[in-house]
C-alpha cells in the first residue's frame, strides 16, 4: 500500500483513541487556562495588595511627614519670638516624627511595585522633601535658634524670618507635588486593578465559553464518530434480521466500529450462504417428506394387507388342520397328531406375531392422540385385561392410592401397563406368588418436571448383561417352551415411553426380582381434562 492509498491517521483511530485525544486536548486546555487564570488572579491580588499595603499607608506617612515639618516650623517660630525653651519641644518632637515618617515612607516606597515607574517618582519626591527640609534647618532654622538667648527676648530680624518662610513655602510646594504623585500612583493602581479584574473576568468568560464549545464539540464528535455509525449499523442489522440478507453493512466511523461492521457484514454473508444451503436442504426435506408420506401410505396399505389378507391363509391352515384331525384322527398315529398340533400352534403364533408387529409399527404413527390421561385409569384397564393371569397366579398388585395425570395416548399407556405388569406375572418364580409393586414420584421443577414411575416384582429377574438387550425387538432370553411371547413386548414399551417424551430402563440396583423404571413429563397447563378419551383398549 502506497502513502497515497493509506487511509488518513484520523480514520485509523479507535473510539478509545478519539476519547483519549479529546480528553488530552481538554486536559491541556484546562492546564493552560489554569495557569493563565492563576496568573490573572495573582496579578489582581498583587495590585490589590499594592494599593492596600503600599499606596494607602504611603499617603498616611506622607501626611505624618508634612505634619512633623509643620510642627517644627511652628515651634521654631514661637521660640524665636518668645525665647521660651519649652516652645522648642514641638520642634524636637517634630524632628523625631519626621525621621520615623521618612523612614517608614521610604520603606513602603522601596517595596515591589505593581505599577511601573511609581517607585522612582515617589522616592524622588521623598528625597526632594528631605533635602529641602535639611536645607531649611541648616540655613534658616538653626542660625536663628542659636542666636536666641533663653529668657531674653530680642527683636527678630524680619528679613531672616521672611527668608525662612519662603524656604518653608518651598517645602509646601514639594508636599503638594508628593500628594499629587501619590494620588496619581493610587489612581494608576486602581486602574491597574480594574484592568486586572476585567482581564480576569474576560478570561473566566472565555474559559466558560471554551468549555461549552468543547462540550458541544465532544457531543458532536460522539454523535459523528459513535452514535451515527452505530445507529446506521443497528438499522442495517435490523434490516438483515428482518430477512433482507442482501442488505450490505456499510463501513464507517472509527477503526474498531469499522472492524465491527466488517464482522457483522461477514456474519450476514455467512448467514445468507447458510440460508441458501438451508433452502436447498428444505427443498430436499420437502421432497423426502413427500416420499415419506407416500411410503407411509404404502405401509398403511401393507398393514391392511397384513392384518387381513395375510391372516386369512393362517386361519384357513389352522381350521383345515383341525378339520383334518377331526375327520381322520382315528387313522393318524401319535406323530401325525403331533404334526397337526405343530401346524396349528405355528399358525396361531404367526397370527399373534403379525398383530404385535402391527401394534409396534403403529405406535406414534396412527392416531397421534395427545389428551389428558389418568395413569390410574389406564392401570385399571390393564389390570382388567390381565385379570385371568392375576387370578391364576395369585399375584398381589401393590399400587399408590392415586396416580398422576399426564398428556398422552390412553390406549398406548394401557398397553405399557399391561406389558410391564404382564411380564412381572409371567416371569415369576415357580415357588412363590408374584408381588408387583408400582411406585410414582415427581422430580424437577418447571419445564424439567417429570414423573418417575417404577414397576418392581419378585420374579426371576434379568442379568445385568441383558439390561439393554431386552428392549431390542425379537430379543428373547428364554425358549418358547419355558415362556411364551414374541419378543416384542419390551421393545413396544420403550417405543411408547419415548413417544411420550420419557425414558425407560432397568434398575440394576434392585436384586430381588426386576424393576422397570420410566419417566413421563408432568402435565402442562395447556392440557385439559375435557380432552380425555375413553381408555381400556386391550394391547
Amino acid at each position: 500500500m502506497t502513502t497515497r492509498d493509506r487511509p488518513p491517521y484520523w480514520s485509523r483511530l479507535t473510539v478509545r483513541g478519539w476519547v483519549v485525544l479529546v480528553l488530552g486536548l481538554m486536559i491541556a486546555w484546562v492546564i493552560v487556562a489554569s495557569i493563565v487564570g492563576a496568573r490573572s488572579l495573582s496579578r489582581t491580588a498583587e495590585v490589590s495588595n499594592y494599593l492596600r499595603d503600599v499606596i494607602q499607608p504611603a499617603e498616611i506617612e506622607a501626611q505624618r511627614l508634612q505634619g512633623a515639618l509643620l510642627n517644627q516650623e511652628t515651634g521654631v517660630r514661637g521660640y524665636i519670638i518668645a525665647a521660651d525653651p519649652s516652645l522648642l519641644e514641638p520642634y524636637e518632637a517634630g524632628r523625631e516624627e519626621e525621621t520615623r515618617a521618612s523612614d517608614a515612607l521610604r520603606s513602603l516606597i522601596g517595596q515591589q511595585e505593581a505599577v511601573p515607574g511609581v517607585r522612582e517618582q515617589l522616592l524622588a519626591d521623598l528625597e526632594a522633601i528631605d533635602d529641602a527640609a535639611d536645607e531649611w534647618r541648616r540655613v534658616y532654622t538653626l542660625p536663628l535658634v542659636n542666636a536666641v538667648v533663653p529668657g531674653e527676648p530680642r527683636p527678630v530680624d524680619v528679613a531672616v524670618v521672611e527668608a525662612g518662610g519662603v524656604a518653608f513655602d518651598r517645602l509646601r510646594e514639594l508636599f503638594e507635588i508628593q500628594r499629587v504623585d501619590l494620588a496619581e500612583a493610587r489612581d494608576d493602581a486602581v486602574a491597574a486593578l480594574d484592568d486586572a479584574r476585567v482581564t480576569r473576568d474576560r478570561l473566566f468568560v472565555t474559559m466558560i465559553v471554551v468549555f461549552l464549545l468543547s462540550g458541544m464539540c465532544v457531543a458532536f464528535l460522539v454523535h459523528m464518530l459513535i452514535v451515527r455509525p452505530l445507529s446506521r449499523l443497528g438499522e442495517e442489522t435490523r434490516k438483515v434480521a428482518g430477512g433482507n440478507f442482501d442488505q450490505r453493512i456499510s463501513v464507517d466511523g472509527p477503526s474498531d466500529i469499522r472492524a465491527l461492521a466488517i464482522d457483522v457484514d461477514g456474519m450476514r454473508a455467512h448467514l445468507a450462504h447458510e440460508l441458501e444451503v438451508s433452502k436447498e436442504h428444505h427443498d430436499q426435506a420437502q421432497a423426502q417428506a413427500v416420499e415419506l408420506r407416500r411410503s407411509n401410505a404404502e405401509l398403511e396399505q401393507f398393514a391392511y394387507v397384513a392384518s387381513h389378507d395375510l391372516q386369512e391363509p393362517l386361519r384357513k391352515v389352522a381350521s383345515f388342520c383341525q378339520l383334518l384331525e377331526k375327520r381322520y384322527g382315528d387313522k393318524l398315529d401319535d406323530r401325525g397328531h403331533q404334526y397337526i398340533e405343530f401346524a396349528v400352534d405355528g399358525a396361531k403364533r404367526m397370527q399373534v406375531l403379525i398383530n404385535d408387529l402391527l401394534t409396534f409399527s403403529r405406535v406414534g404413527r396412527v392416531g397421534d392422540t395427545h389428551v389428558s390421561v389418568e395413569l390410574g385409569r389406564s392401570l385399571d384397564s390393564a389390570l382388567a385385561n390381565l385379570s385371568e393371569s392375576i387370578d391364576e397366579s395369585g399375584a398381589r398388585i401393590e399400587r399408590p392410592e392415586s396416580l398422576p395425570r399426564i398428556t398422552g395416548d390412553p390406549t398406548l399407556m394401557t398397553m405399557l401397563w399391561q406389558n410391564l405388569v404382564g411380564n412381572a406375572i409371567k416371569f415369576r418364580k415357580p415357588d412363590q406368588p408374584p408381588i408387583v409393586r408400582i411406585e410414582c414420584s415427581q422430580t424437577g421443577e418447571g419445564d424439567d418436571a417429570t414423573w418417575n414411575v417404577s414397576v418392581s416384582d419378585n420374579g426371576i429377574g434379568i442379568a445385568d448383561e441383558f439390561a439393554e438387550k431386552v428392549f431390542v425387538i425379537f430379543q428373547r432370553l428364554h425358549g418358547r417352551d419355558a415362556y411364551g411371547g414374541t419378543g416384542i413386548g419390551l421393545a413396544l414399551c420403550r417405543k411408547i415411553v419415548e413417544y411420550h417424551g420419557g425414558e425407560i430402563w432397568i434398575d440394576r440396583t434392585h436384586t430381588d426380582g426386576c424393576r422397570f423404571c420410566f419417566t413421563i413429563p408432568v402435565l402442562r397447563e395447556t392440557a385439559s381434562e375435557t380432552d380425555e378419551v375413553p381408555e381400556g383398549a386391550p394391547a
